[in-house]
């Protein structure tokens, strides 16, 4: 067989990661400026026009009225007004679907963009002392990272998907096999020729896919292509590591328009999803009614949290699911919090606090569950713990912290 290396073209794209901005926001200290979290659908409707503005500018006028006139509260957030706008007119890019501002000019004119192809639900605008990390943090859960294999016998593509696009795309060509008509023991010679050629072929996707896996952090593999042919020798080539990242296989073609491909990938990927969000609610309660390595209710899980106990989170997708007792979360905040307590102290406010700690506090994962009735019974939040602390001796040793 002729021993030649396979046409690889590599292209990677910069955008905005929702990861990456919550990196950057969830070390913005609180202040006393208003700070504006501005959430927008920027998708165009049926006749090509984009119709958020009339919101911006209604939400921002009246946010604005609520400060003194002439108080430095008011000429910061009259600033950001004034800029957000600019921004919106003027820079917004043709072909975001989600945009997220976050503007506090007393802060040293700080502004941060995240732009989008994935859409936010809902228009929102958030005004308080941080930013408001709780879209974002949803979004991020929602187009996590995940790579898709689409090949054939001699071409393969391979597609890392995040937040709604492609952020990497691999091409991998090899020699295509003519077909011959032949026949007895020369059948027989080219048949097994030809396969070979499929062989190694699918070996160098797999070494190519084998290296996008490891430098990107990719937890999901989808397969794509011939389910007869190609699925096969790719799952038969597999090292045991990546066959354990496989959640599906569609039957695609190589000539798949790439927004087919994220579309159809998507589809599969949310299924896996949800199944996953039933195992995991139900692993957690296990472990909680078994008092073992599982935290549920809103006080318990953000004492757990702000420990640095929670590997993983689990938290309703909706912020209005969250039920709780304000006086037992207001004791925990106060007991565990070395700054001013979110204001006001409502479902929102508490869901961004639970995320903001995950992230600064706990390394966690943040999981959003988007059947939030799953939930329901532990007040809409629990979480996967790394180790078990004694609450009284633990609860003794910040006070006497504080003292």
């Amino acid at each position: 067989m002729e021993n030649r290396e396979a046409d690889v073209v590599k292209q990677t794209q910069e955008v905005t990661l929702p990861e990456k901005l919550l990196e950057r926001l969830v070390s913005f200290e609180p202040t006393a400026a208003p700070v504006i979290s501005l959430y927008l659908d920027t998708r165009v409707n049926e006749n090509g026009q984009r119709t958020f503005f009339p919101f911006v500018k209604k939400q921002l006028n009246e946010r604005s009225k609520s400060y003194e006139l002439n108080s430095e509260e008011r000429q910061s957030f009259e600033e950001d007004f004034v800029r957000i706008v600019r921004y919106l007119e003027q820079e917004l890019p043709k072909t975001v679907n989600g945009l997220a501002i976050f503007a506090c000019s007393a802060e040293q004119d700080w502004f941060e963009v995240g732009a989008f192809d994935a859409p936010f639900e809902r228009n929102r605008l958030f005004v308080s002392d941080r930013p408001h990390l709780y879209p974002l943090a949803r979004l991020n859960d929602q187009y996590r990272r995940y790579a898709v294999v689409l090949a054939d016998t001699n071409r393969a593509q391979i597609f890392v998907f995040a937040a709604g696009r492609a952020v990497e795309h691999t091409e991998v060509e090899n020699v295509k096999t003519k077909h011959v008509k032949v026949g007895g023991w020369s059948q027989a010679r080219y048949q097994r020729h030809e396969q070979n050629y499929h062989l190694q072929h699918v070996k160098e996707v797999v070494d190519n896919l084998e290296s996008i896996v490891r430098d990107e952090d990719i937890e999901h593999i989808i397969l794509a292509g011939d389910e007869a042919t190609v699925i096969p020798l790719l799952r038969e080539q597999l090292p045991k590591p990546l066959e354990e990242k496989v959640i599906d296989a569609l039957s695609l073609g190589i000539d798949t328009p790439e927004h087919e491909v994220l579309e159809e990938s998507l589809t599969a990927f949310r299924r896996h999803d949800s199944l996953t969000d039933m195992e995991k609610v139900q692993r957690l309660l296990n472990e909680y009614r078994a008092d073992d390595l599982g935290v549920a209710g809103v006080p318990e899980t953000l004492a757990a949290l702000s420990n640095g106990q929670v590997e993983e989170l689990l938290i309703a997708a909706k912020a209005e699911s969250l039920q709780f007792d304000m006086e037992e979360v207001e004791k925990v905040l106060k007991l565990y919090q070395d700054e001013p307590l979110p204001e006001p102290l409502e479902q929102r406010t508490v869901a961004d606090e639970l995320v903001r700690r995950a992230n600064v506090l706990s390394s966690a994962k943040v999981t959003f569950i988007e059947d939030s009735t799953r939930l329901e019974g532990i007040g809409g939040v629990g979480g996967f713990l790394r180790y078990r602390i004694e609450p009284q001796r633990n609860i003794s040793h910040k006070k006497a912290q504080k003292a």
